[in-house]
């Protein structure tokens, strides 16, 4: 049960945080992506993914989440080519919402894979080489190396040459803090689920 829920949770996080990443908001004075409200959750879940299912199982779902937001803005982009009925008024805020930035989706998901997949080679290794013991240590010291890396390759690959630099610093800084507060708050989740007994962490 606890599989079937963690790897839902982050599946639905991953999707959540590229639709709404199409949205640049001032967040204390600073530019962010929306996304980077629910984003950084996912470091934390993959986490318990990696704990519930192992190495090879949480690079699975790294993978499948990807793909499943390929599929998702591509449905998005088709569905708002598609002419609508007249007939039920007005359904341009459709694709004035929903259509995908390609530029923004391609960063948001290279990002993603690249970061999450770093972060379950460090989780990994600490595992393995340093001690399965003080399990919060290992979340945090995956998430501080997975973190801005994500954030680099995203706000670069997305607004780099499209807004000035200022901007995309900003937009990095603020990922920055964002993430790193949702890393400390969310340290405790990693106890919610048992240790894999297995080996192929």
């Amino acid at each position: 049960m606890a599989i079937i829920i963690v790897v839902s949770a982050y599946i639905a996080a991953q999707m959540l945080s590229d639709i709404t990443s199409l949205k640049i908001v001032l967040f204390l004075g600073l530019s962010m992506d929306a996304g980077t409200f629910i984003y950084p959750i996912t470091f934390t879940l993959r986490d318990l993914v990696h704990k519930t299912v192992g190495r090879k199982g949480a690079v699975t779902v790294v993978i499948a989440a990807a793909v499943i937001n390929l599929l998702m803005a591509f449905l998005f982009w088709i569905v708002a080519k598609l002419p609508g009925d007249p007939s039920v008024g007005d359904q341009s805020a459709f694709a004035r919402v929903l259509t995908p930035v390609w530029r923004i989706v391609i960063a948001s998901i290279i990002a993603e894979v690249v970061s999450e997949l770093l972060d379950t080679e460090i989780y990994h290794i600490w595992v393995t080489k340093i001690t399965t013991r003080f399990q919060w240590m290992r979340v945090l010291f995956s998430n501080s190396l997975s973190v801005p890396t994500d954030s680099l390759i995203f706000v670069w690959l997305a607004f780099g040459g499209v807004y000035s630099t200022a901007v995309v610093w900003s937009i990095f800084l603020s990922n920055i803090i964002l993430k790193g507060a949702t890393t400390l708050i969310s340290l405790p989740m990693i106890y919610l689920v048992k240790e894999r007994k297995t080996e192929s962490l």
